[in-house]
């Protein structure tokens, strides 16, 4: 299941071609829409789940060692969800076995089972949306440290000259997702990205700052594949100027195969689209069943 900022999605089944039942419904205050999800799993005549898998908006305490572990942190842009057990909730609630994921992380695991990530080792999958997000897998398991990735705070280069705007990031202001974010984009140009013409001067920036960010992570995380997903980073044509740009920041360093050419078997798009965080769900579940 996928809780988002604005809507949550349950699903119950195995897979893409097994579901046995689908819901969606808007994400309201923590109790209501936890008594929702709980309703959804012990709705009368329904197979009950063996596990759950969560890919939750956050930040969020990943650490199961942590006796926070489950809860919104207290970062979060909705501020009612700060400190909501949701991990917690729905384990004892349903009594079973729980799997917690940032929404964009549960969205690259469900990549990697079923959809472009499949037979990479390590993948990245970013979602360019509201905000900028980063989810890292690597050899079956998220990537967690002190937090999970925050990518999009990290410090990219800009040119003040060309961009004189200020940053959109209520925390660091010109971190990446205060200069590339859908609501960075709203904020510069006085217009919903969606509206934006395709000639607009809006996307050759864009693509220059989402290249900065990409070359960041693929210096540091060195994955197999870069999915690039949300609804900024799926705008047609936005991927294809990325590319170019990726690649002459690279300046043919590190030399790999993955690297040479269009990089367009690098630097994908998500082919499960806005199924792949529910999907994500269902993988990390599986995960739980197979440990």
């Amino acid at each position: 299941m996928e809780t988002g900022g604005s809507w949550c999605v349950c699903a119950l089944g195995r897979g893409p071609d097994d579901l046995i039942a689908t819901e969606r419904f808007p994400t309201r205050d923590p109790e209501a829409t936890i008594e929702r999800i709980l309703g959804f799993f012990g709705a009368p005549g329904r197979p009950r789940p063996s596990a759950v898998g969560v890919g939750a908006f956050g930040p969020l305490e990943l650490d199961e060692r942590s006796p926070q572990w489950g809860r919104v942190l207290a970062t979060t842009p909705k501020p009612d969800w700060a400190g909501a057990a949701i991990g917690p909730a729905l384990r004892d609630g349903l009594g079973v076995p729980v799997a917690l994921e940032t929404d964009v992380g549960a969205a690259a695991f469900g990549e990697l089972r079923w959809g472009a990530g499949q037979g990479a080792d390590t993948i990245c999958y970013l979602t360019v949306g509201t905000g900028i997000g980063a989810g890292i897998v690597r050899g079956g398991r998220a990537v967690h440290g002190l937090l999970h990735p925050e990518a999009g705070h990290l410090r990219i280069p800009r040119d003040r000259a060309r961009d004189p705007f200020p940053g959109a990031c209520p925390f660091h202001g010109d971190c990446w997702e205060g200069l590339a974010s859908g609501r960075a984009l709203r904020e510069r140009w006085g217009e919903e990205p969606e509206t934006l013409s395709d000639a607009h001067a809006a996307w050759p920036l864009e693509a220059g700052y989402l290249a900065a960010g990409i070359l960041a992570i693929v210096m540091i995380a060195s994955p197999h594949r870069v999915i690039v997903g949300g609804g900024v980073g799926q705008r047609p044509g936005l991927l294809a100027r990325i590319r170019p740009e990726l690649a002459r920041l690279l300046g043919g360093y590190p030399d790999r195969p993955e690297l040479r050419g269009d990089l367009s078997g690098y630097l994908v798009a998500p082919t499960l689209g806005d199924r792949a965080g529910v999907l994500g769900g269902f993988a990390l579940a599986e995960g739980l069943l197979v440990d």
